[in-house]
């Protein structure tokens, strides 16, 4: 179940948010490609430009005890060679500018919990033996120690019995992807929301105050998505747990080209995180100090060969 792949000399964090560039899940989740692993539609106004906590010079985009129910929203720049790639592969994926919106109003609590709880079902038949765990209902890799096995197959801790999603969970999962992805494309000012599809990986993740046995488990470095998780264009990540309450550490941090954190989301259960994939959103996530972070990555391409569908689980 596992591949050999070199990883890059440097080190880079995910936002598992996960991975190195061609680290051995890359073969398990993405096989055959040399990538790394690692969510209503909503209104017409948005909350742009909107007035920002600061912080110790740091701006937070969004505080765990603030509710955005309609988003708010940065616009900037994309970086050139973002734009050059999706005026290649599709013109009509690209958005009208760069940047970062939060929203709480995309996914209800109950839909993050009933997500929360597939997720804990499956982590109960592994666990990475570092401080991050990830599990991927398409391909069925499941961090056990310090390798991947497939959820879907392996014996569990819970007397051998196996893991399938509900039907319920199936289109609740699918249900909640697809509002994230007219999100996207709305808040992006995408002309052809249908050019957005999900791609892999797309998983969600544990992540504690537990030392890092591999490189795999220093989900704390800095990294742009479309450089570490090729087919990724647009990233999001709906969170199933509360920043402060459920766990400390662990916020999400937007870096400048110097790699100095300029701003910062704080998770709360329900809320979605999206931002263009390109390096004019460098990031990397704190460490987790106590407690447990819960969230789901999810990714949508404009590569039409990197699409993967929703509803598809098992590998």
């Amino acid at each position: 179940l596992q591949a050999k792949a070199k990883t890059k000399a440097s080190r880079r964090g995910n936002h598992a948010d996960y991975g190195t560039k061609k680290s051995s899940i890359s073969a398990w989740l993405m096989p055959g490609a040399a990538v790394a692993i690692v969510a209503i539609c909503f209104g017409i106004c948005y909350q742009n430009f909107a007035k920002d906590t600061i912080r110790n010079e740091q701006i937070v985009l969004a505080p765990a005890n603030q509710s955005f129910i309609k988003p708010t929203q940065r616009q900037f720049e994309c970086a050139k060679a973002y734009t050059a790639e999706l005026r290649r592969l599709r013109p009509d994926c690209l958005p009208a500018s760069c940047g970062r919106f939060v929203h709480d109003g995309i996914a209800t609590e109950a839909e993050a919990a009933a997500l929360l709880a597939l997720a804990k079902r499956g982590f109960a038949l592994g666990g990475g033996s570092g401080g991050a765990t990830i599990l991927d209902l398409h391909s069925g890799a499941l961090s056990l120690g310090q390798k991947f096995v497939n959820v879907y197959t392996v014996d569990g801790r819970n007397g051998g019995r196996g893991f399938a999603p509900t039907e319920s969970e199936r289109r609740l999962y699918a249900g909640v992807v697809n509002r994230i992805r007219l999100a996207v494309a709305a808040a992006f000012k995408v002309s052809n929301a249908e050019s957005l599809r999900l791609t892999k990986p797309t998983f969600f993740s544990r992540l504690t105050s537990a030392e890092a046995r591999t490189q795999h488990d220093e989900y704390w470095h800095s990294h742009v998505d479309k450089d570490t998780y090729g087919s990724f264009h647009y990233t999001s990540l709906l969170y199933l747990a509360n920043y402060g309450t459920d766990f400390t550490g662990g916020r999400f941090l937007f870096l400048d080209s110097n790699g100095t954190s300029t701003a910062f989301v704080e998770p709360r259960t329900g809320r979605v995180s999206a931002f263009t994939s390109g390096s004019e959103n460098t990031h990397r996530v704190e460490r987790v100090t106590n407690g447990q972070r819960f969230a789901l990555t999810i990714a949508f391409t404009c590569d039409p060969a990197a699409a993967i569908d929703p509803s598809a689980m098992g590998g």
